[in-house]
């Protein structure tokens, strides 16, 4: 009785470390949507505040400067429009809508995330709860 329990054990071990690694090899696809903000900010020197401007640095720049995602993730990005935070409106509130809802109906989408300012981290998600009714993750930052 021994061997068929370590024989079963054995077995399920295995069908488990091939279910990890085949969860492992499909990564998530998700959408990034840029909008501008603090996060594509940019200045002349990392050592001179002074020159920074927020909503400078495009998404492909955003995406480029993070080349680790591409290990954990497809993803694909739009520039959906580039404001700094204090400059952003109910206008781009509403434009921003729709680029997120639509992927957020594609079975082929795992996520959405939408770079934005600092000063509208609240807006945004309160805006997208109201407007985007999903059970996919849609983070914000």
């Amino acid at each position: 009785m021994r061997i068929k329990f370590d024989q079963m054990l054995g077995g399920l071990a295995l069908a488990l470390c091939a279910t990890v690694a085949s969860a492992q090899a499909a990564k998530p696809n998700v959408v990034i949507l840029a909008t501008g903000g603090t996060i594509a900010g940019a200045g002349a020197s990392a050592i001179n505040s002074a020159t920074y401007a927020a909503a400078k640095v495009g998404v492909e720049k955003l995406i480029a400067g993070l080349p680790e995602l591409a290990a954990v993730a497809n993803d694909k990005g739009d520039q959906v429009f580039q404001v700094a935070s204090e400059s952003r409106s109910n206008d781009n509130l509403l434009t921003l809508a729709t680029p997120v809802s639509a992927p957020s109906k594609q079975s082929d989408v795992d996520g959405i995330v939408i770079p934005h300012g600092t000063d509208t981290l609240e807006e945004t998600a309160y805006f997208m709860t109201l407007t985007v009714h999903t059970n996919k993750p849609i983070e914000g930052g």
